[in-house]
């Protein structure tokens, strides 16, 4: 195989895995259509309960960048609101994070009183996708927070991306065969 033809074997090797790594991730827009706001009431504890997040999903916040700002915080600075010295600020009104680790991660807005007012989110990536609530000492689960004016969770809020995982496959054992026929006639 000549060095051209090596060359482009491995950009579409290359190709398909950087396909393969995507069609794992979701993308979740927090708040949904209200996105990241004080106005509505949005209960973000309630959303993120909702959602199953996992390593390398993005998680997205929208918001009118002259009144709202986004801080990745500590625990201790997410329950006491404190916004002085955050692990990173984002300011441009529509930040995508990419999850790269499991455990909590923490976020609020910085404007004074947002935060208190409700404008905080915990995104808790579990160890495994399959990861139950573990019982409590009783034995039994602990009772779920009722919803309220919290809509369903639905298809739309997160842009899943695993649905296509079949179809980034297909194209995955396309392009693996064209490299194969690319590499029989030279």
């Amino acid at each position: 195989m000549a060095f051209a033809e090596r060359v482009v074997a491995q950009a579409l090797l290359v190709v398909m895995a950087a396909l393969l790594q995507l069609s794992q991730a979701a993308v979740y827009k927090v708040g949904d259509s209200a996105g990241w706001t004080t106005i509505g009431n949005i209960d973000y504890k309630q959303w993120a309960a909702t959602r199953t997040f996992q390593v390398g999903d993005i998680i997205r916040f929208e918001y009118n960048a002259q009144f709202h700002n986004v801080m990745r915080v500590t625990h201790p600075m997410y329950r006491a609101c404190n916004a002085s010295a955050p692990l990173a600020t984002y300011t441009t009104g529509n930040d995508s994070i990419v999850i790269t680790t499991k455990g909590h991660h923490y976020f609020f807005c910085g404007v004074p009183g947002h935060c208190q007012a409700g404008q905080k989110v915990d995104i808790n990536v579990l160890r495994t996708a399959e990861t139950a609530p573990t019982p409590g000492p009783s034995g039994l689960s602990p009772p779920s927070a009722p919803s309220v004016g919290v809509p369903a969770p639905s298809e739309s809020n997160a842009i899943s991306l695993k649905a296509s995982k079949w179809s980034f496959s297909k194209l995955g054992l396309a392009m693996g065969a064209f490299a194969v026929l690319l590499s029989g006639f030279y």
